[in-house]
């Protein structure tokens, strides 16, 4: 079924990196936004990284990003898709990432697991390099599909957003 991505990109003129999944969660899109499911370790490795309480409500995760010069979107803007699955992901839309790059000045992109790297290197690498001069980054999925990385080894792994942003 063909899913529209429901969610506006999160940033600021501050915004120093961005982070890209691949496409909101079946979880997500019925909550209402970004990395909703309660088992998706995302909030938790990011706070766990900067040192930050984990946010729990909307407007404290936007905040938080905020408040932490991270900017947070999908590289897809839409997508046919069963469930949540990545894997099950096709018809892919690449999202415009322009309004991103003009808006904040976003030193490097992360991908949040291989689909969201996958798309990036398939339909944004061109955008990406001009705006950053820096490649794309794959970070460990913090989907719980992703059952083999540990919290602690996904936030070895993110560490290396906290040292961008110092």
């Amino acid at each position: 079924m063909s899913q529209t991505h429901p969610f506006k990109p999160i940033f600021d003129k501050n915004s120093k990196i961005l982070i890209l999944g691949s496409f909101p969660s079946v979880v997500s899109r019925k909550l209402g936004f970004y990395y909703a499911n309660p088992q998706n370790r995302f909030w938790r490795v990011l706070a766990g990284i900067l040192n930050a309480s984990v946010p729990t409500s909307t407007d404290e995760k936007i905040n938080f990003l905020i408040a932490s010069r991270i900017a947070i979107y999908d590289a897809a803007i839409s997508c046919e898709i069963k469930g949540s699955s990545d894997a099950k992901m096709t018809a892919i839309e690449p999202a415009n990432l322009e309004p991103i790059f003009s808006g904040a000045r976003i030193a490097q992109v992360y991908a949040n697991g291989g689909k969201a790297y996958e798309i990036c290197k398939k339909y944004l690498e061109d955008e990406i390099l001009k705006a950053t001069k820096n490649v794309v980054i794959k970070l460990p999925s913090t989907s719980p599909a992703n059952a083999k990385f540990s919290i602690d080894k996904l936030a070895s792994e993110w560490s290396a957003i906290a040292e961008v942003l110092k």
